[in-house]
């Protein structure tokens, strides 16, 4: 078991199977010292816990929760890609896409989920650089998409 692994047992998670993709791509991608993961998407056994508009259908606080769901499974991603988690040494990026109602304007609280998940997993490690994005819709009607960039060693 890795030092990673110990510290979502104590947050009582885990890192979940990597998702299918949903279309042409791969999960993630190594470059140098760098992995890049493509959006990840808040699956959870393969199905999105919810779908439609952050302010509208969906409750805020929830989405900000699936943003969470979006780093295990960034996560998972960058595991297939390095081979251990234990290798990340620094969260370097985190880009968040949170499809809005036309009059939602908390899209920086819904990425706090994945940015505070990410904090308590790596620590001052994993203070990053962020967007966070409203958009009229992502694929599958999913309410949130998250992508990472992750340094290793």
């Amino acid at each position: 078991m890795s030092a990673l692994d110990d510290r979502l047992a104590e947050l009582g998670l885990a890192i979940p199977p990597l998702a299918k993709p949903v279309a042409a791509y791969i999960p993630a991608v190594v470059s140098g010292n760098l992995v890049y993961t493509s959006g990840q998407l808040p699956f959870v056994d393969g199905a999105l816990p919810a779908t439609g508009k952050v302010g509208a259908e969906v409750d805020a606080a929830d989405a900000a929760g699936y943003a969470r769901t979006c780093v295990l499974n960034g996560l998972a991603a960058a595991h297939t890609a390095i081979g251990s988690l234990d290798r990340i040494t620094r969260v370097v990026k985190v880009v968040g896409f949170v499809a809005s109602d036309p009059s939602f304007t908390g899209q920086p609280a819904v990425i706090n989920g994945a940015s505070e998940l990410l904090g308590q997993l790596f620590g001052e490690a994993g203070a990053h650089a962020r967007s966070a994005v409203g958009v009229a819709v992502l694929p599958l009607d999913s309410p949130v998409e998250v992508e990472f960039v992750f340094e290793f060693a």
